[in-house]
């Protein structure tokens, strides 16, 4: 069985059922879990106006706005340690002995490392559904996860909207 699950969660819509399933799995399992979060200055929406100029096509630094940039940054890192702390003190008065970490730099390879060095049995880790043009374009953290992690993957499928319309019978 699984000891130690790694759950691999951002600000998506869907993070807080990735989370639920981790700690009912955690839980079920007698597993301790931890948090990651991954923090990527090149990924929407932490992406910097810094290197922008209007009526420009060439890229230019410029001191205001990279300063202004850093401490918006610093804000952001701590209110996700914020929130990954609060996160935490959720599972572990659920029962469940509970880790968390925030890293910095390219998300798929991130988990991927964090879960060798720690070592995880598991990596859990939300999948929200890009196909085709999206995911060449935007890239998919769970199709390299699946595709490099150095343990099992378990990924929970984003919400699919389901109607309510009963089908008509044969």
């Amino acid at each position: 069985m699984y000891h130690k699950i790694l759950v691999a969660i951002d600000k998506s819509e869907m993070t807080q059922y990735v989370f639920e399933q981790s700690v009912f799995l955690a839980k079920a399992a007698d597993a301790q879990i931890m948090l990651l979060h991954v923090l990527s200055p090149l990924e929407d929406p932490y992406i910097s106006p810094v290197f922008t100029q209007p009526d420009t096509i060439y890229p230019s630094v410029q001191t205001t706005p990279l300063d202004t940039y850093i401490q918006e940054w610093e804000e952001l890192k701590k209110q996700r340690l914020d929130w990954l702390r609060s996160l935490s003190d959720t599972a572990t008065n659920a029962g469940v002995k509970t880790e968390f970490t925030q890293n910095l730099g390219d998300a798929g390879k991130i988990i991927c490392e964090v879960a060798r060095n720690w070592p995880a049995d598991l990596i859990i880790v939300g999948r929200r559904g890009r196909t085709g043009i999206s995911e060449f374009l935007l890239g998919s953290v769970s199709n390299y996860i699946l595709h490099h992690a150095p343990c099992s993957i378990l990924t929970v499928q984003g919400c699919i909207p389901r109607t309510t319309e009963i089908p008509p019978s044969v």
